[in-house]
């Protein structure tokens, strides 16, 4: 059972519509007793800025739990787009700790860099480049790649810690993972085929 954390910010019924087709059992998690014993899998949902995501989070009471289901038990995770940035130790957009699963910090696009007339946010259709083989990302169309909407992005200090990469002006994360820890920048959810191997992908880890 994938469990979908619902903390208010997120595209929780674009997740679940997809899994409703794909006949994949999920539950949406609203309080922190919602966290059952049938849950083997978790999806971090997120969308805006960094210190509103992690705010609500707290208020929420997740974080103890998250903390014990994803450090101690080991259960995947899959954190999307802000859901993803809050795994790090803080951000250029807020003052904030992160959750510090991935150590690094989010930093924002320099606007110097990025070749194009829309600067920010990166918005649109990005090909990924995986840095190595992994089961969430089987047959996947790295070249039609992912729909992505950021100014901020997630710099790893240790670059193993790096699932593949994109360019927008520079090199940056487009997915992470350490262990069973999984953080994509884009929105599979928004990614049509894509998007939809992909969450097939974390289901089956």
């Amino acid at each position: 059972m994938i469990a979908i954390v619902n903390y208010g910010s997120g595209n929780i019924r674009a997740i679940g519509n997809i899994f409703d087709r794909c006949n994949i059992a999920y539950k949406v998690v609203e309080k922190r007793e919602g966290f059952s014993s049938e849950i083997t899998k978790l999806i971090l949902p997120g969308v805006g800025a960094f210190d509103e995501t992690m705010g609500m989070l707290k208020e929420s009471g997740f974080i103890e739990p998250l903390n014990e289901l994803v450090l101690i038990k080991k259960l995947p995770i899959l954190g999307i787009c802000v859901g993803m940035q809050i795994m790090s130790n803080h951000s250029e957009e807020g003052v904030l700790d992160g959750l510090g699963w991935i150590p690094g910090s989010v930093k924002k696009f320099d606007k110097e860099f990025i070749p194009y007339d829309t600067k920010l946010p990166h918005l649109g259709w990005n090909s990924i480049n995986l840095t190595r083989e992994s089961a969430i990302a089987k047959n996947l169309d790295l070249d039609i790649g992912f729909y992505f909407v950021h100014s901020y992005y997630y710099d790893c200090i240790d670059e193993k810690d790096v699932l593949a990469f994109s360019s927008y002006g520079l090199k940056f994360a487009s997915a992470i993972n350490r262990e069973n820890i999984y953080g994509m920048q884009f929105h599979p959810e928004k990614s049509h085929q894509n998007g939809t191997k992909l969450l097939l992908n974390f289901a089956k880890l």
